[in-house]
């Protein structure tokens, strides 16, 4: 199966990875998060090669996930901004945060800790669901295929 046909999958994990699921597009969004915006400074930041990050910025941008907005009219220079359906793949990139610093740690310090913007302290992300506050584990929910 090609990388492509994942997007028409029946499986949601398929479908999701037809979006993200290579290193490059996670580290552009993980960027995006950090607040860069432009082209230079994500090539710059990651060390990726023009051709790469035009085509993964491409495929986010036809995603729905980042949106260009002009920064500069003359000449026209574009920055890359977020969309809602990019916002809201943060809950994913902060579980692989966790799941890195407990299960691949680096050597030493983990090299990101999570904090609160209200108060700065430490945060441990849980995944709950939102109508019972149950924690969500694989021993907790069951994916059931809708026929």
């Amino acid at each position: 199966m090609k990388w492509n046909d994942l997007q028409s999958e029946a499986c949601p994990v398929a479908r999701g990875l037809s979006v993200v699921g290579d290193r490059w597009t996670m580290l552009v969004l993980r960027d995006c998060f950090l607040g860069v915006r432009r082209f230079e400074q994500m090539q710059e930041r990651l060390g990726i090669t023009r051709h790469v990050l035009a085509d993964r910025l491409r495929k986010l941008e036809a995603a729905g996930v980042l949106r260009r907005e002009p920064y500069q009219q003359r000449p026209l220079r574009q920055e890359y901004r977020l969309t809602e359906r990019g916002k809201a793949l943060y809950p994913m990139l902060v579980s692989l945060i966790e799941w890195a610093n407990a299960h691949v740690p680096p050597p030493g310090e983990p090299s990101v800790t999570l904090v609160s913007r209200e108060t700065g302290d430490p945060i441990v992300p849980v995944l709950v669901d939102a109508n019972t506050g149950e924690k969500i584990t694989h021993m907790t929910v069951n994916a059931l295929r809708v026929e």
